[in-house]
């Protein structure tokens, strides 16, 4: 209540200075200059219209309209003597249950259509779009600006970036726009989006790039720009272009928290990443992603303190895929890989992105840090392959194990309470022969291993990369690390047949002095 009326005061007070100078200004400003409009000077980059734009690149813009076909269970496989009466289909759609259907049933296929949008990026009638769009096609028109519609087919299409690339089957020159790949558009930068929302025909909107480099959920192939120009259902596959009318993003996706129109944030995959899929799927008709063959997780600042690194950047390399590129390039686990063919790697997600870039049978650049020292490893990458790439999840049994029970031969240390592995637990865990680490027997609520997410069960294999066989090589690491200041060091973990790496906080013990 104080500090209300502390506020309401000084706004009066000010509220009176206001007053009285504005009375001392009506008696010394002559009336005439009092009477003139207020004027506001534009500043540099605010377009005082974004007509002239609008009307240049909007004749390159397309409606996509789509047939669909997809399979979907017969209800009328099943013999009713009601089917067919007025009223039954509506019955059935509300309380039926198609016993057909619940039993698998013949299966018929049924007509849909979706609505999007795209853009020309030849003359020769080249469109990019979003896959979704066209997903289970059967037809795929596109209306131009001047209301002609044309027959198109499907180039080639690409799931993972949700891209697809259309091409009029009728010849002609069409217009079309470029990508802007020379610069980024930085947050801030004016955009305007021209699409189909609602099927409504060419529409344009306008607003800023609101941040760049979005991740979104199964988006590990693409960055995604931000944008507050209103995009709708419907938009979806359109461009987005800065001021020069360069396209700087294709239209994807919306965030809506009731799953309608937009609220000011929506997201485009960013031109360069459009550009090189668009132009491979019109060379290959699809698109065939490198692959490197390891498993990776993303650096930290706590894990470059660990291993005294100067930059957080990078992706670590938990596995390597026995027979896979990486294995027989000399890539090893514990790897920091920082950069591909001279680009840096900001992260696991950024690499999947480089490697994903990457052709099939292409020899590249990896520059590695191992054992704190840089270095140059020639990889040349191979198809994606499905098989090497099979989960490796815990098969039930090991799912299920029971954490072991505690011995005479348990040693309390940093975290908890471990033991050297047995032979018959090396193999029960898949981890190695006897003697190739330790178990974790108990965790100390709230200690190290709690804190590393690190459970009973669980095998310590490494610290900081080097083998940990007894509790004492435990104990001599984490003693290394703090006698250098350290508070952290890392472990390798092991769980059945799968590893992985945690940050494993050091503790340092504060001696209290007794109460006297």
């Amino acid at each position: 209540m104080m500090k209300v009326g502390t506020v309401r005061t000084r706004r009066l007070g000010m509220a009176a200075g206001l007053m009285a100078a504005l009375a001392m200004g009506s008696a010394m400003t002559p009336l005439a200059a009092a009477q003139k409009p207020i004027a506001v000077t534009p500043p540099a980059g605010a377009p005082m219209s974004f007509a002239d734009l609008i009307e240049r690149v909007s004749p390159a813009v397309v409606s996509v309209q789509v047939t669909t076909e997809v399979k979907v269970a017969d209800r009328n496989s099943a013999f009713n003597p009601f089917r067919g009466l007025p009223g039954f289909d509506e019955y059935e759609d509300r309380f039926g249950e198609d016993e057909e259907e619940e039993k698998g049933g013949p299966e018929t296929d049924q007509e849909g259509n979706a609505l999007g949008s795209g853009f020309f990026i030849s003359p020769q009638g080249y469109i990019v779009t979003n896959n979704h769009v066209v997903e289970n096609a059967r037809e795929v028109t596109v209306t131009l600006k001047n209301g002609d519609q044309l027959e198109a087919e499907i180039v080639g299409t690409d799931e993972q970036t949700d891209l697809a690339v259309l091409k009029v089957k009728k010849s002609g020159s069409y217009p079309f726009v470029e990508f802007a790949t020379r610069a980024k558009p930085r947050v801030g930068d004016w955009v305007v989006a021209v699409g189909n929302p609602f099927g409504l025909g060419g529409t344009a909107t306008a607003g800023i790039v609101s941040a760049d480099g979005r991740e979104l959920l199964g988006g590990n192939y693409n960055d995604f720009i931000q944008i507050d120009a209103p995009i709708n259902r419907g938009n979806s596959g359109g461009p987005t272009f800065n001021l020069n009318g360069e396209v700087i993003g294709v239209n994807t996706a919306i965030f809506s928290d009731t799953g309608g129109g937009s609220v000011g944030i929506g997201f485009a995959i960013e031109a360069n990443a459009v550009k090189t899929i668009a132009d491979t799927l019109i060379k290959n008709g699809k698109v065939v992603r490198g692959w490197l063959g390891v498993e990776i997780q993303s650096m930290s600042q706590r894990y470059a303190d660990a291993w005294s690194l100067k930059s957080p950047n990078g992706a670590i390399v938990r596995a390597v895929t026995a027979g896979g590129p990486a294995e027989a390039s000399g890539i090893k686990r514990g790897d920091v890989i920082i950069a591909v063919n001279g680009e840096d790697v900001k992260d696991n997600r950024q690499l999947t992105q480089r490697v994903g870039s990457l052709l099939a049978g292409s020899t590249n650049n990896f520059k590695v840090i191992r054992d704190g020292k840089e270095q140059m490893i020639r990889v040349t990458v191979r198809a994606r392959d499905d098989k090497a790439l099979a989960s490796t999840d815990l098969d039930p049994a090991r799912a299920g194990m029971k954490p072991p029970t505690a011995s005479d031969s348990d040693v309390t240390v940093l975290g908890g309470t471990v033991r050297t592995l047995t032979e018959d637990e090396a193999k029960k865990f898949d981890v190695g022969a006897a003697g190739t680490g330790l178990i974790v027997v108990t965790v100390e609520t709230r200690g190290a291993f709690a804190k590393a997410d690190i459970f009973p069960g669980d095998v310590i294999l490494e610290i900081n990369n080097k083998a940990v066989k007894t509790p004492k090589d435990y104990e001599d690491a984490i003693a290394a690390a703090k006698s250098t200041g350290k508070k952290d060091v890392i472990a390798r973990v092991g769980c059945g047949n799968q590893e992985r790496c945690f940050d494993l906080t050091v503790l340092r013990p504060i001696e209290i002095a007794p109460a006297e």
